[in-house]
């Protein structure tokens, strides 16, 4: 067994603190990974707080994972020792079904095998990136380029992919007008890529001090959602939206906003369940949808786009010390715009 240490939590009222623990050998698909750094999402602090349904204890959370390749099994193609490479939110699927034959083993019909909080196919718990290492297969392992901010790179493997998968499958390109709702971890990432593919960029923000940050960001406009006279000028004329916002809220004055057959895409997962007025989307056609993460192909391609365009997310260090202070920051949207653990500070 290889040895590990991290941060976990062991209930869902418990502060994370430090805990040892053991993952398997690299089997012949498997590489071993020493973590440099990790995001922290706000879905590790949904999972550890058990708030979207029962979690599995004790848990290190951390799936937006960079690091350096320690060891290889013996059937290993794609990487080397000394790789620097990226293990995000999927760490197996059932690999046979349409969907992972597809590339989309995040919709693996079987159901993704998460990289924390769920249980691989031997029946043992599986532990996330605040830790020192991670054991994952090549085929969930990707190359990172070293010409990136590895530290701000990765957030790239959940917000990035969970913004740039939606914003490709509906086609956001040069001339279509998009909106992004909400302005975290999500909402910038989106703004980032949606305004390099070419779109015109709309923030929707009830902050007028934020109007700032979205334009350096790359929206090309900011509206503040909470002025009717402001949303009533835009009825009807975006191509897409994407809602960001992990806490519940009102989408329906979005929904009026698109146009004949536009969606309205959420992966921001609020805890409780969107309301939709019938009329909202019945009038117009309107979609409203969902998206998670990416494939394996996808989130490839991502990152070899971020390398080839230089984009990174804003992110603010922390050491693993203060983890359950980044969580209450995160809960009061209170950093701009991703923690990101410097595994240094865990000692090896």
């Amino acid at each position: 067994m290889t040895a590990s240490h991290g941060f976990a939590a062991t209930s869902a009222t418990s502060p994370l603190a430090p805990w040892k623990f053991t993952r398997r050998d690299p089997g012949p698909s498997d590489v071993l990974v020493d973590i440099l750094y990790c995001g922290v999402c706000h879905s590790d602090i949904h999972q550890a707080r058990s708030e979207w349904g029962p979690s599995l204890y004790p848990m290190v959370p951390g799936h937006e994972i960079i690091g350096t390749v320690a060891a290889i099994g013996k059937d290993v193609k794609k990487f080397k020792v000394g790789d620097t490479v990226g293990v995000g939110v999927i760490v197996d699927s059932d690999r046979t079904c349409p969907a992972c034959k597809a590339d989309l083993e995040n919709y693996c019909e079987s159901g993704m095998t998460g990289t924390y909080n769920a249980k691989d196919k031997f029946g043992e718990l599986l532990q996330g990136g605040y830790s020192n290492n991670i054991v994952c297969d090549e085929r969930y392992t990707h190359h990172v380029s070293r010409d990136l901010d590895l530290a701000a790179a990765a957030p790239l493997l959940c917000a990035g992919i969970t913004t740039y998968s939606p914003l490709k499958h509906w086609g956001v390109t040069k001339g279509k007008k998009v909106g992004v709702v909400g302005l975290g971890g999500l909402g910038h990432m989106a703004l980032k890529f949606a305004h390099s593919f070419g779109a015109h960029v709309v923030q929707f923000t009830t902050s007028p001090g934020k109007t700032a940050d979205a334009l350096r960001l790359g929206a090309h406009e900011v509206i503040l959602s909470n002025d009717p006279d402001a949303m009533a000028k835009n009825a009807n004329s975006f191509d897409f939206i994407l809602d960001t916002v992990s806490a519940p809220h009102d989408v329906n004055p979005y929904l009026h906003l698109l146009k004949l057959d536009a969606t309205l895409c959420n992966v921001g997962i609020p805890t409780e369940p969107i309301q939709v007025q019938p009329f909202a989307i019945a009038l117009k056609r309107r979609s409203v949808a969902g998206s998670a993460i990416g494939g394996m192909k996808e989130t490839q391609e991502m990152l070899n786009y971020c390398a080839e365009h230089g984009i990174v997310s804003d992110i603010e260090h922390t050491p693993i010390q203060k983890i359950n202070e980044a969580f209450e920051r995160v809960v009061k949207s209170d950093v701009k715009y991703r923690f990101v653990i410097d595994m240094d500070s865990l000692g090896r």
